[in-house]
């Protein structure tokens, strides 16, 4: 049997000594398991690739691919803020889900009707506002 040079010990360092200068860290035979003060290995990286849902129409659902159209959303939602932009919206989401496939032709259909609605009743109160404004400017027949 031989022995350690005098200066070495004969046992592994223990995972609770810090390793002395010069030296690779100890690691658990098993497990890799870091020390105090050094990162765990990060996981690998997937292959570059193209931007977008993955291949195979991977979205939620049946049908066509990727999720729910963020301008059919955003035309519903818009129906209450600004009906007009709604409008707009809406008709651009429906042409995106013909082309793309996507979900969310029921929530533009929606966009699009509640912008349309809000809207004429947007117009209606403003000319019955310039209405009731002319009336009460107009001479009643009355003279001074």
């Amino acid at each position: 049997m031989t022995q350690p040079p005098p200066g070495e010990p004969d046992q592994p360092p223990s995972p609770y000594e810090p390793p002395s200068y010069g030296q690779p860290p100890h690691h658990d035979p098993y497990g890799q398991q870091p020390q105090w003060g050094q990162q765990p290995p990060y996981a690998p990286q997937p292959p570059y690739g193209q931007y977008g849902p993955p291949p195979g129409g991977g979205g939620g659902g049946g049908g066509g691919g990727g999720g729910t159209n963020v301008m059919a959303v955003l035309s519903l939602v818009f129906a209450f803020v600004f009906a007009p932009a709604g409008i707009v919206l809406g008709h651009l989401a429906k042409r995106q889900i013909r082309q793309t496939g996507e979900e969310g032709a029921q929530l533009a259909t929606w966009g699009l009707v509640l912008s349309y609605v809000f809207t004429a009743i947007g117009l209606l109160a403003c000319c019955g506002w310039i209405a009731i404004a002319i009336w009460a400017n107009s001479d009643s027949g009355t003279s001074y």
